[in-house]
This record gives C-alpha cells, structure tokens and sequence, in this order.
C-alpha cells in the first residue's frame, strides 16, 4: 500500500494542502560578518568563547551594525558568549549602547531600553570604579548584596547543613511584566579563586523533556513574584524606582504569569522559562503538591543534565553577554572561603512581554539534530 505523504503536501478533505503555521516573528539569520573572529565553542550545546576578540572595534567597524547584529544573533542561538581578553578600553557608555544596541537589532520593542534595577535608590548600592552611580548599571558584589537583600526570606535550615544553590538559578528580571532580553556582565575585581558562572540552555532543558509531557508544560504559566524589592523600600524609607525600561514595568508590580515555555523571538526556538529559581514562586493552577513535583523536576533537569551547562571562571575584564529568554544562570557563591570579593558591572535590556507561538519548535527540531 503506497504510504501518504508526509508535509506540506498532505491534502486536507477539500483538496487542498493545509496551511502550515506561520511564526509571529521569522526567525533572523547571521549574515556572516564576524565568521573572521577567532572562538571556541564552549560546549557543543552551549556557550561561545572568544579568546582575543576586542568588544570595541565591534563599535569602531564600518559595518558596526552589522556586526552588533550578528553577534546578538549568536548570542541567541549559543545562549552566552564570552570575551575572554581583558575589555578595560571599554567604558560603561559604551558598555550600555552595546546592551541597548544588541536589542534593538534584533526587534526589540519600541519605547523599551535598559533596565533600571527597582532598588537603584538604596544607599547599599555601591559606586562604580569612578565614584559615580548609573541607573542602568547594576553593581554586582556579594557583601554588598547581603546589605540589599537583607529583608528576603530565605527558606529556613539548620546550621550545619550546607546551603541549597539550586535557589541561585534565574533568569534576569523575569519579575518584571517584561524581563530581561540581553544581560552584558564585566568583571572588574575576581577572588584569589571561586565566583564562576553557570549557564544552562533552556533550549535544551525543553528538548530534554518526553513530548507528552513538554505538552502538558506548555499549557502552564508561573508567577514570579519577587516581594524583597517592597519590603525593602519599605525598611530603607525610599520609593521604588520606575518605570524599569519599560512603561509595562512600573511601581510594584512584581508578581507578573510568565509562561513556563517560551519561543525566542529571534530564534523561534521553544524554551523552558519560567520553570524554576530564584523569582518563580509557583506553578500557576495546580496543586501544591503538584506544583512542588513540576519544580523538582525541572531542577533535576539540570542538576542531571551537566552537558547542557556552560560554566565561566571569570578572569579580571572579562565579559560575558547572554540572553535570557533561553538561559538561566547562577553565581556560585563560595569566595568567602577565600576571604574575596568579585564586583561586576551588569547592563541588562528589556524585551517582550514573553510568549509561547504555537508555530515554534524545539531547538534540536528545527535543526534537524539527532535526539541522542
């Protein structure tokens, strides 16, 4: 029996081919323009180092558009690069147009820019290197965070079992009605040793998971509510600061429903989200139990799965620049046992309200990669 083809040349009852879903957003190519540049490929499934590359001549090239764009491209597709050689020609405007530019290359929405951290007005923020304060600069610096975040309520434990770092895994911003695009770190002071970066693929988180089951998934959103930033302006006595790089991201409006699932818009990749960490608080529309279950499970996924992780030992000015739509990260907090501190600037863009298209498809899918 002659077997019935398979595609877009199935014929519906009345004759005709069925329409193939179309993307909200085609799925933007890499012209090519910074193949030249020397790299590595952290992993096979995530990450990108580039050993000698300098983020400057990105700005001072003739087609410096061009190249901004491929490289937010890539970003997408690799989930994080990293600039190994020392950046320190670069100075923190630059560092913001780059973050600015990665975005709006790429089809981020009108009248969206930089994020401005919601405890910007917190004297525990530090001052940058120069003495000066950026509200598009987010100093990261692990002693100086405690001060910040010393009304969040962490889960309780006894004193001598270790501490759970499976809450250190997040997206950026993803309290926020529309979080994080691109996220742009550099290290200006690292510890004697300790402080490395994890970054894990959400694409391949989703690809990791039984179609049935990544289904099921794809039906639930998670709050991510993140109630520290009010109870700290409430014990510091200053306001919030808004709007946060978007006029959807105002006030206290911290507890937005993600999907639990996304498509990247640049990508048109599906990928697991809003599944776990340090800003989802629970899995909407389910059982506590089953909320637990979902959340185990997802964190599993990644403890389990260490090929899908690329980790950074972060060298002083190295920068590292990765999109959140399709990575979660976490810091690994162990330089007090070398009596160190690691201080970074970090800009951070904001996106779209995040979306599941009906029409995408998993990474390995779309690329047509074997499943093992």
């Amino acid at each position: 029996m002659a077997t019935q083809p398979r595609g877009d040349h199935v014929k519906g009852t009345n004759g005709h081919s069925p329409k193939i879903p179309k993307l909200r957003q085609e799925p933007l190519r890499n012209s090519g323009s910074i193949d030249h540049l020397e790299y590595v490929d952290v992993t096979p499934i995530i990450g990108r180092e580039y050993p000698i590359a300098k983020i400057k001549d990105f700005l001072t090239a003739p087609n410096s558009d061009q190249q901004l764009r491929d490289l937010a491209i890539t970003i997408c597709e690799r989930g994080v690069v990293f600039f190994r050689a020392p950046q320190d020609d670069l100075t923190v405007e630059e560092q913001k147009h780059v973050t600015y530019m990665l975005g709006k290359l790429t089809g981020r929405p009108e009248g969206h820019g930089l994020h401005v951290h919601p405890l910007y007005n917190d004297p525990n923020n530090l001052l940058m290197a120069d003495g000066t304060t950026d509200p598009n600069i987010y100093v990261i610096n692990s002693e100086a965070m405690k001060k910040l975040y010393k009304t969040m309520k962490t889960p309780s434990r006894e004193p001598n079992e270790p501490r759970d770092l499976s809450r250190e895994w997040h997206s950026d911003s993803l309290f926020e009605n529309c979080p994080s695009d691109f996220s742009f770190l550099r290290m200006q002071d690292t510890p004697p040793s300790g402080g490395d970066t994890l970054w894990c693929s959400g694409y391949e988180l989703y690809d990791r998971i039984s179609p049935s089951f990544r289904s099921y998934l794809e039906t639930l959103t998670a709050t991510c509510a993140q109630p520290v930033f009010k109870s700290a302006c409430a014990a510091g006595g200053y306001d919030v600061t808004s709007p946060r790089g978007s006029p959807l991201n105002r006030d206290y409006e911290f507890a937005p429903s993600h999907p639990v699932v996304r498509t990247h818009p640049v990508t048109g990749w599906k990928s697991l989200f809003a599944g776990v960490g340090l800003h989802v608080s629970r899995i909407n529309d389910v059982h506590v139990y089953e909320d637990t279950m979902i959340r185990d499970y997802i964190m599993r996924l990644i403890t389990r799965n260490h090929d899908c992780i690329a980790r950074m030992h972060w060298t002083a000015q190295a920068c590292a620049i990765w999109s959140n739509p399709c990575t979660l990260h976490a810091a690994t907090p162990d330089t007090h046992l070398v009596d160190g501190v690691r201080i970074g600037v970090r800009a951070s863009g904001i996106g779209e309200v995040p979306y599941l298209d009906p029409a995408s498809k998993g990474r390995r899918e779309a690329l047509g990669l074997p499943w093992n």
